[in-house]
């Protein structure tokens, strides 16, 4: 009995100790929530393209979406898809914007990587030569510049030269890796290179100073899978709602470069971030709208017309199935909700 006394003496002197602890701990947990909502998620997500159609991208960042949507985003060039390929499978980075080159190449690697939405289902590059090439057929026996063999580039170059009536091996169409679009337009300036694929941009540039353009190739509808959003599919599994937040942030993205009210704001985006002049961001601004997917389905007509060319090259390639390349469940799920019609019918005017 004596026990029982002072134990119920201990619990009451103890009590106010317990109280405030208690209040304490209510008070923190008010001001400072814990779990996700605690903090934006922080995502790295890479591109290997310095391209207009990257604009959704860099007005996510600029425009506030990715922080709408959750997000602290940081955004990193990487010159060339193998370079993204390895930082997305040690994790060092949670997305990448990239060809459908790369992820056909990483299934046969064994790189379990699902593309979740693609911003530019053909090809919108003009072609460029060398001054005194007059038409395609003139680039027979000729040096053709691209970024990487094997990669999104040089598999542009290859379908727009078949549907101008070449093959790059009978008619003995020599291509040179030598770098992005920026580092191609010097390339045919030193004459290093007779040809090359360059997005507008790029391309008006260097007709001014007398380069021939000898096709437009967005006049084809070429179809490719040339800027994806991928991520690799346990990541997905593990963190779906902040992969829907990051399309969501990408689709306002979207609707944003689309919306008319919003050019002066787009064409100052693309001025900085590619660092061209006026006129050529317009150009820029061309190619953005010719190019981007309202709905960036993927097209599995693309990854086809991919998957055709690499298998010459890595006939394990032969043996992937397109269709399980794509997860684009989110993308519907945001569609058929309404998201992105919404988008497209409220104003934009950030």
């Amino acid at each position: 009995m004596k026990r029982a006394v002072h134990r119920n003496r201990r619990v009451k002197l103890m009590s106010p100790y317990r109280l405030f602890l208690l209040a304490a701990i209510a008070f923190l947990a008010i001001s400072f929530p814990v779990g996700a909502a605690s903090a934006p998620a922080k995502l790295v997500i890479a591109y290997a393209a310095m391209s207009p159609r990257v604009a959704p991208l860099w007005a996510a960042q600029e425009r506030g979406f990715f922080t709408k949507n959750g997000i602290n985003a940081e955004l990193v060039f990487v010159r060339g898809a193998p370079t993204l390929l390895a930082a997305l499978s040690s994790g060092d980075m949670h997305f990448g914007l990239t060809g459908g080159t790369a992820v056909l190449g990483a299934s046969v690697a064994g790189l379990d990587l699902k593309i979740l939405a693609v911003l530019t289902n053909r090809i919108t590059l003009d072609l460029v030569a060398r001054p005194g090439v007059k038409n395609a057929e003139e680039l027979r026996g000729k040096r053709f510049g691209t970024a990487a063999i094997g990669g999104t580039l040089w598999l542009s170059a290859i379908l727009g030269l078949e549907r101008l009536g070449l093959d790059v091996n009978r008619d003995d169409i020599r291509f040179l890796a030598i770098g992005d679009a920026a580092v191609l337009s010097q390339a045919l300036e030193d004459g290093r290179v007779d040809a090359a694929l360059v997005d507008m941009v790029f391309s008006r540039r260097l007709h001014d100073k007398g380069f021939p353009i000898l096709a437009e190739l967005g006049r084809y509808n070429i179809p490719i899978s040339s800027l994806g959003v991928v991520a690799r599919s346990s990541y997905i599994q593990q963190n779906y709602q902040v992969t829907e937040n990051l399309l969501s942030a990408l689709l306002e993205g979207i609707a944003f470069v689309h919306a008319p009210g919003n050019k002066p704001a787009t064409l100052q985006l693309l001025q900085r971030r590619l660092r061209v002049s006026p006129s050529e961001a317009e150009e820029g601004f061309k190619d953005m709208a010719l190019g981007l997917d309202r709905k960036p389905y993927p097209s599995l007509e693309g990854l086809r017309n991919i998957q055709r060319l690499m298998k010459i090259r890595n006939p394990k390639v032969e043996n992937t199935k397109v269709e399980e390349l794509v997860d684009d469940r989110i993308l519907r799920k945001l569609d058929e909700s309404g998201f992105i019609d919404r988008l497209y019918n409220t104003s934009l005017a950030h």
